[in-house]
């Protein structure tokens, strides 16, 4: 699939054209995998574009970056004006970001000490599973690949080293024919998607898998949960067996690509009535809702660009 770049792009603390935003074949992140990132969104609101909760991304960034040891040479607030600035430069309102720390170009062992780049990427971005599937859903399967177990590489970083596992699940998935793979984790019990967290609904009821099934404990999770309770839906975090994806009212998948996109079938097994439910449709109408002015942002997610 081609993709359309945009012209500028930041990278070290300043902006450059995209062409001239290299790395050294031989930096360290190319070949350990040593880089921590984040995925955000802007929105058009009628305020004015906003970036939606900007700085719990970037506090995440830095948190990630604090477990494999990045020092990242900038403060969250730069990488703020950094993330607004580019977005400006290219002209964008409506957009999805790209901040990267990693290790550089330095010493070739896997402990060695490098220099830590750090970039901010932007650029127009829809429906990440395709432009259908916020409406009509997709079909998942659930993975032959597991999610890594715990003490063995941290899920709670957004590091990209981790998306090897979700690369696996997502191109067999692809391979297959479905819309998205399912992980469950080492212990059998279910995970998230290749990229997504999972909500399954019973008896209107909102269930989810914990920090401990190996999951990225998302800021669209969290922003779901918290507009679920907010709305009077009860929600719970709790161990969920496979078998439960076929015997649930309704399954989402949410992140800030895919936000929340209903699943119709899993493993050929029609979810509830095969599109998405009350639940899926209404917490569609509250998150969206939040951009278009018709939920009220109690929390000060949508930060002015």
């Amino acid at each position: 699939m081609s993709q359309n770049y945009p012209e500028w792009i930041w990278q070290n603390g300043q902006i450059k054209p995209w062409r001239e935003a290299t790395v050294h074949v031989m930096a360290h992140a190319l070949h350990y995998g040593s880089s921590v990132f984040e995925g955000i969104r802007s929105y058009e609101t009628p305020d004015g574009a906003a970036i939606f909760r900007l700085t719990d991304h970037l506090k995440r960034l830095f948190l990630s970056a604090k477990i494999y040891d990045i020092e990242i040479p900038y403060s969250v607030d730069e990488l703020a004006d950094a993330c607004r600035d580019v977005i400006k430069k290219n002209d964008l309102k409506a957009a999805y970001l790209r901040p990267v720390a990693f290790r550089g170009l330095g010493g070739f062992g896997l402990s060695a000490e490098c220099p830590t780049d750090v970039a901010v990427a932007t650029w127009p971005m829809g429906p990440y599973l395709g432009p259908e599937a916020l409406e009509n859903g997709i079909d998942a399967c659930v993975s032959s690949w597991q999610r890594f177990a715990p003490n063995t590489i941290p899920a709670g970083a957004k590091a990209g080293g981790n998306y090897l596992s979700g690369q696996l699940i997502a191109r067999e998935a692809r391979r297959l024919g479905f819309g998205e793979g399912i992980a469950l984790a080492s212990t059998g019990l279910l995970s998230e998607g290749a990229g997504e967290n999972l909500f399954l609904v019973f008896d209107g009821v909102l269930h989810t898998t914990p920090a401990s099934a190996s999951i990225l404990t998302g800021i669209t999770r969290h922003t779901l949960m918290a507009l679920a309770r907010e709305e009077g839906i009860e929600v719970v975090e709790r161990d969920l067996p496979r078998e439960y994806l076929y015997l649930a009212d309704e399954i989402l998948m949410c992140g800030t690509a895919a936000e929340v996109t209903p699943i119709r079938s899993v493993d050929g097994k029609k979810v509830g009535s095969g599109k998405g439910g009350p639940i899926t449709r209404r917490l569609q109408e509250l998150y969206f809702g939040l951009f278009t002015g018709k939920t009220a942002d109690r929390w000060g997610w949508l930060e002015p660009l």
